[in-house]
């Protein structure tokens, strides 16, 4: 298992945008393509302005499959391009469980099956 943690850092006043911004169009896509959100958060003190968004992956494999998929959505390609102008930097860690924690997360609502 892997844990990839995101930090988006927005210029100043616009994580609210942001926030919305993902809640509105980027939100449904990551968790229909991606699945496994472990958090999601911002800044209270340190570095404001911070969006912290964690993702659970099986491997480093998974995780390229999946955001090879995301980079593929024209919904997701769509809100990027909204999105991208209010950060000012990204920024990407990879991180394992210790040997006694096994990460949680909501898993995304499933999507119907057909009548």
């Amino acid at each position: 298992m892997l844990v990839e943690q995101r930090t988006y850092t927005t210029h100043p006043g616009q994580w609210r945008n942001y926030l919305a911004l993902y809640e509105a169009e980027g939100l449904a896509v990551q968790q229909r393509i991606l699945g496994r959100m472990v958090g999601y958060y911002t800044t209270e003190s340190g570095p404001l302005n911070q969006i912290v968004h964690l993702w659970a992956y099986t491997d480093l494999n998974e995780r390229a499959q999946l955001r090879a998929r995301l980079m593929q959505d024209p919904q997701w390609l769509a809100y990027v391009s909204k999105m991208l102008p209010m950060l000012q930097s990204q920024e990407s860690k990879f991180l394992t469980p210790a040997p006694f924690f096994q990460p949680m997360w909501q898993e995304p609502p499933s999507e119907p099956t057909g009548a």
